[in-house]
Parts: structure tokens; sequence; C-alpha cells
């Protein structure tokens, strides 16, 4: 057992161990595959395209990683304005639609807990994981819409504010100041490093020329 998890001190977090490190890994793969048996089954489309899917997925994990570790300010308690990490993902959803979205995000939530793997409670590690970053992949459903990329890339962040407030609310209440509302503490909290993030994002993205580029990105990830 305590090579799967390791209590950190007392009663406060947990790690987890090297075969639990192992077992998360395992299954990262595990829903990229699935991911890109699913989009082969929507699509009929043999293997070019799922080979895309694959690679395509797993470059977008890679930066998005990237970009989680360049931040402009780190929260005391997690959470950061990163350089655009959630986009990547909410990229892979635009482009191939919520099925592989949400399987490619799901694995990204995994490998920022593999990252820092310590949580307190299983449903705290669910929700703040591959719950939160999990709803980026919600942009998927949006990819057909005009305007698809900015309405799918919010509702995806709105989705990880959810889960992460949720888990704030219940989980971490104790750290609200006294006579607020652990609830209003906890989505003041999520909103204070997701809003500005988004912000950074959308004026980017709607750079004329990053808007090309990302339009030609889109033709090589999709067509054949």
């Amino acid at each position: 057992m305590e090579d799967f998890l390791i209590r950190i001190q007392g009663d406060g977090p947990m790690r987890l161990g090297v075969a639990g490190i192992a077992v998360v890994v395992f299954g990262i793969g595990m829903l990229l595959i699935f991911s890109a048996v699913l989009r082969h089954r929507n699509t009929g489309n043999r293997k070019t395209l799922t080979t895309k899917q694959l690679v395509f997925s797993a470059a977008a994990i890679a930066l998005a990683v990237v970009g989680s570790m360049v931040t402009l300010f780190k929260m005391p308690m997690g959470g950061s304005v990163t350089l655009m990490s959630m986009f990547f993902i909410v990229l892979i959803a635009y482009w191939y639609g919520a099925y592989v979205g949400v399987m490619t995000a799901v694995a990204y939530g995994l490998v920022q807990f593999v990252l820092e793997p310590v949580f307190y409670t299983l449903p705290q590690m669910l929700l703040d994981y591959p719950l939160a970053f999990g709803a980026l992949g919600l942009a998927g459903f949006f990819h057909n819409k005009k305007h698809g990329l900015q309405i799918g890339y919010l509702v995806g962040v709105c989705g990880r504010f959810l889960c992460s407030t949720i888990s704030g609310w219940i989980f971490f209440a104790a750290y609200a100041p006294e006579g607020m509302h652990p609830l209003v503490y906890s989505a003041g909290y999520q909103a204070s490093y997701l809003i500005p993030e988004v912000i950074v994002t959308l004026v980017i993205v709607s750079i004329p020329s990053v808007a090309k580029a990302l339009a030609y990105m889109k033709r090589q990830a999709v067509y054949d």
C-alpha cells in the first residue's frame, strides 16, 4: 500500500507512490487510445486521421504542460495564470469534437496530477483534476459553430471553474475568511486566476495573424 499511497504527515494530504503514478500513467494512455477509437467510429476513417488525432492530442497535452509551467503569478493554495495552457486542450476539442476533446482533457488533468500527485481525498482529487480539466473538452460541442473556438473555450473554462469551485467549497471551506460563505470564497478564488488567463488568451487568439495560423493548423490536423 505504501508503494501506491504515501501519507505526507499526520492527517495531512497524501501523495501517490511509484505504483500509484504508474497506474495513472497507464490510465492516461488508455484514455488517449479510447478517444481514438471513438473518433474512428464516428468518422469511419481508418488509419490516417486516427494517427493524426493521437499525435496532435499528445502534442497538445505536451504544449499545455509546458504552458502551465510558464506562470504570470501563482495562487497560494493552487491555481495560476499560465501561458494559455488550457487553450491547447480546447483546440483538440475544437478540431475533433467533444468525444476526443473530453478524453484528451481528462488525460491532461491526470498528467497535471502526476506532476504534483498530492491530494486529500479521492473525491477532491477527481474534482480538481480529471473532472475540472476534463470540462475543457466541452468545447468540442461548439466545433461547428461560428466563433466556436472562442465560445467553446469560454464554456470549457466555465466547466473547470464550476468543478474547482465545488471542490473548494466542500473540501477547503476552512480557509474561507470569517463571515464569508465558503462557496463565495471558493468562487472568488477560482475566478481570480481563471479570468485573467481567459482575457489574455482571447486577446491573443483574436489577433488576425494568430487566427490565420490557427486556421492553417486546423486544416493540417483535420483534413488529409
